[in-house]
């Protein structure tokens, strides 16, 4: 993990890869919680017994809305700053899911810095996130997340 004293930092690390996330399993536990949360209990996420009939290797996938959710959590195990103020997420753009996440795998966030903007107060830092999938060559993820982090 990168340990950085201020947000201004971040600029040190434009056009870098700024480091890889611990593993993350994605259980039926977790889809189900999302699927609760959000209302999209399509059944390829939450009927499992369905799923083992008619679904790839008979298992439920995660939403993709719930993996690009994860970014957050991912990047605590990347980059912190000890110095900072409040965090806000910004939006996303380019985002494209280009693997199902199935029950039970495992996914990681490969995040690279591709501009740290001064704003008012702070940085709004853009970064290409990556969430890989153990095993696979196929990302389940690209996006580019946009967060503003303001000075303590």
């Amino acid at each position: 993990m990168i340990v950085l004293n201020r947000s201004s930092e971040l600029v040190d690390w434009v056009g870098k890869e700024i480091g890889v996330s611990d593993w993350l399993e994605i259980d039926q536990q977790r889809i189900d919680q999302f699927a609760a949360t959000t209302g999209d209990d399509n059944w390829i996420h939450v009927d499992v017994e369905r799923a083992k009939k008619e679904m790839p290797d008979g298992k439920t996938i995660a939403h993709g809305f719930l993996t690009l959710s994860l970014i957050p959590l991912l990047v605590r195990s990347v980059y912190t700053i000890r110095m900072r103020g409040r965090g806000l997420n910004y939006g996303s753009n380019k985002v494209r899911y280009t693997s199902p996440v199935q029950v039970n795998s495992r996914i990681r966030l490969r995040q690279t810095i591709k501009a740290a903007d001064p704003v008012d107060g702070g940085l709004r830092v853009t970064a290409n996130c990556l969430i890989e999938i153990e095993g696979q060559e196929r990302p389940a993820l690209v996006a580019d997340f946009l967060t503003i982090v303001y000075d303590h």
